[in-house]
């Protein structure tokens, strides 16, 4: 990594993907396979964002069942295709391929590559999975680096996520580097203010009315044509 650079980390659910579908389907199966009530259609779309063992616990999923819930939650969301794919009519994929690049990405992605900024990928979601989504929908190829969650918890939270990305890139702001996130939930705007990170937060997301206001986001844009120069008038000011 040549210094000093300016480092663009992106959210991937409702950010990058629409991906409620998958997740949704994937929640509903678990909650189903536990035998507990599901959730309602506000509470099931909370589930975009944050690691999947948050949003079970505020699902009042006792402690001695949670590494069972994830466990059938990863096996519907990563292996077993049994959902129908948006992509491919009759076809059946599993829950991480329920899922669209929101239309105009690839094209800020290209012009933001164009521009100087090394893109990185800090997701919540486990980095195994990041991966073949990142593959599949060929969104690697257009980013200089992929950084998610760990399987085993120690690393969970999006600062622990970002940190992560930091030490693997050599991010050094006593170099001169900067860095923005570009993200939907609190977990976006949360998780880059411990780290010292601004967050421009996307409407085309899973925030709640207010909420990204309420964390203190540094600016909202509202489509995804918006993001190359919302992030050019950002390093710039």
């Amino acid at each position: 990594m040549n210094h000093p650079t300016n480092v663009v980390l992106l959210d991937l659910d409702g950010t990058l993907t629409k991906s409620d579908g998958g997740i949704i389907a994937s929640v509903i199966k678990t909650f189903e396979e536990l035998g507990r009530p599901v959730p309602d259609d506000a509470e099931l779309r909370r589930f975009i964002g944050p690691a999947i063992i948050e949003s079970l616990r505020r699902n009042h999923v006792p402690e001695d069942q949670l590494e069972h819930a994830i466990a059938i939650y990863r096996s519907y969301y990563a292996d077993k295709a049994v959902f129908d794919d948006p992509n491919e009519p009759s076809a059946k994929v599993p829950g991480r391929l329920v899922n669209v690049v929101f239309p105009g990405i690839r094209e800020q992605l290209v012009a933001l590559r164009n521009d100087g900024y090394y893109l990185a990928l800090a997701s919540c979601k486990p980095e195994y999975q990041c991966l073949p989504i990142c593959e599949h929908f060929h969104l690697t190829e257009l980013l200089d680096g992929i950084y998610g969650a760990s399987t085993d918890n120690s690393r969970l939270d999006k600062d622990q996520v970002i940190r992560y990305c930091f030490e693997s890139i050599g991010f050094d702001p006593a170099a001169g580097d900067k860095a923005l996130m570009i993200g939907d939930r609190y977990t976006d705007i949360e998780g880059a203010r411990a780290c010292g990170v601004d967050t421009i937060g996307c409407r085309w997301g899973y925030a709640p009315a207010g909420e990204m206001e309420e964390h203190g986001v540094y600016e909202i844009i509202e489509t995804p044509d918006q993001i190359e120069e919302a992030v050019n008038r950002y390093f710039a000011k």
